[in-house]
């Protein structure tokens, strides 16, 4: 099922729409014509979700397309199970901002009761 068509069935349904790692890739793809690289980032008892100046098409990025797939599957993931996917995909979808070589994009995750499993 194509990405807007699963965003108008849950709409349908109330539901939220999971994040997948095809639609990152999509998002990041669409706003800045290249594959970030995307973290969790820890900073003072906050998580924040990040996107780096590192793009998978960059001749030194350490991962291999396979490995960078799996990578944002697994966050995707972890989005999901915090419940934050959908403030994440609107504020990739919204940011004015560019990553720059130093200066990563930052989001701090809301706090939903849930993060402090994250924060070791």
């Amino acid at each position: 099922m194509n990405l807007a068509l699963r965003h108008a069935v849950a709409l349908l349904h109330h539901q939220a729409v999971p994040l997948s790692a095809e639609e990152l890739i999509a998002i990041l793809q669409s706003r800045w014509g290249v594959s970030y690289h995307l973290q969790f980032h820890r900073r003072a008892g906050r998580l924040y979700f990040q996107v780096m100046w590192g793009y998978l098409e960059q001749q030194s990025f350490p991962l291999d397309a396979a490995e960078y797939q799996l990578h944002l599957g697994q966050l995707a993931e972890q989005l999901n199970g915090l419940g934050v996917a959908d403030q994440v995909r609107q504020w990739l979808l919204n940011n004015r901002d560019k990553p720059r070589l130093g200066k990563a994009l930052s989001f701090p995750l809301p706090d939903q009761g849930r993060l402090s499993e994250f924060l070791l």
